[in-house]
């Protein structure tokens, strides 16, 4: 019988979910430094099986941890010994910025959902950079074979306008690059004023050229590339986008991120409205999601890297999603509902149901 539900009813549905989130991430991190790191990772490491090569790196397992959770690179370490395969930072900017006022996170539970407007609230890339080189050189040291991998997620300051956008996402990418195993250019967050317009694909062809050089250069190596996309975009644009990623060889697309759609929920309209504007997050994305990755699959043939992300719940979603194209899954909304074991046991469900390619 899993305890973790019931607690979660009588500990966190009732309380403010941003302060349920502080307080959970400070139990992770305080599991770590009281030595329990080295126990968590023993029961939870990823079966050798489920190691996966992608864009020239090797993940001890295909499911990770996606953008949002470890905002700032406080608790990567902690977050590892969970069964992450790997954990993607972020959304970090160039300049640090409190964020949206609060309240500015809600949660859904009959449809075991999130609503969002966070707003990138972060301490900027250069508070950053330090903490993500130290998290990076604590895992080499930790893991003897394959280490989990560090992605980091890039997007644009507030108070940036767009005409100046490049600019700002080049001051993250060289500050943040040296540290990351993975870039992931973030354009799709409805939370900051006018970022989702960068997806058109003359926009963002500038962006990504000058990302990626200037995140090889800062580096002194290829730092795979990938952009992160929106589940709102139509058919047409998100094969726009998979034809710009194939021309400019980016190493992947990560599909998607959150909705500004409300359509098919479960919970009273009244209450879903009472939340407000914002990114939604969780099991109602679960469809779009998968449509996202097959016309993903279909418009690059293979030849891409793709990161799937969007209603991921369990060891079958995450198979479900592999068998579908995608090399890598990620998760973060069902890990506030399923609570701390749950990359281990998606990763049990992998290594006894292995992938029908």
């Amino acid at each position: 019988m899993r305890l973790y539900p019931t607690f979660f009813r009588l500990a966190f549905s009732w309380m403010d979910a941003e302060r349920a989130h502080k307080i959970g991430f400070q139990g992770i991190r305080l599991a770590h430094r009281c030595g329990a790191g080295r126990l968590l990772q023993r029961l939870t490491a990823p079966a050798p099986s489920l190691r996966t090569e992608a864009f020239g790196l090797t993940f001890p397992s295909p499911f990770g941890l996606a953008a949002g959770f470890d905002k700032e690179g406080h608790g990567i370490e902690a977050l590892t010994d969970l069964g992450f395969g790997h954990i993607e930072v972020g959304t970090i900017t160039g300049q640090a910025q409190p964020g949206n006022p609060s309240p500015r996170l809600f949660r859904l539970i009959e449809d075991r959902a999130v609503i969002n407007r966070m707003g990138f609230n972060n301490d900027g890339a250069a508070a950053v950079a330090p903490r993500l080189r130290a998290a990076r050189a604590a895992l080499q040291r930790r893991y003897r074979t394959v280490r989990p991998v560090i992605g980091i997620n890039i997007g644009k300051s507030k108070v940036v306008e767009l005409e100046d956008a490049v600019a700002d996402y080049l001051i993250s990418a060289r500050s943040l690059a040296p540290a990351a195993d993975y870039l992931v250019v973030n354009v799709s967050s409805p939370n900051t004023p006018g970022l989702r317009l960068l997806q058109d694909v003359e926009t963002l062809r500038p962006l990504l050229t000058a990302v990626g050089e200037a995140a090889d250069s800062a580096a002194g190596r290829h730092v795979p590339l990938l952009v992160k996309i929106a589940p709102d975009l139509s058919d047409e644009d998100i094969d726009d986008v998979a034809r710009l990623a194939l021309d400019l060889k980016l190493d992947g697309i990560i599909a998607t991120n959150t909705t500004i759609g409300r359509t098919g929920l479960a919970s009273d309209p009244d209450a879903v409205e009472s939340c407000g504007a914002g990114g939604l997050s969780g099991a109602p994305l679960k469809k779009r999601s998968l449509e996202v990755l097959a016309r993903l699959k279909a418009a690059t043939g293979g030849a891409l890297t793709l990161v799937s992300v969007g209603g991921v719940e369990s060891g079958e979603d995450v198979r479900a999603r592999l068998e579908a194209g995608a090399t890598l899954v990620q998760g973060y909304t069902a890990f506030l509902y399923e609570g701390p074991f749950w990359a281990a046991r998606i990763n049990r469900y992998l290594a006894k149901h292995p992938v029908r390619r």
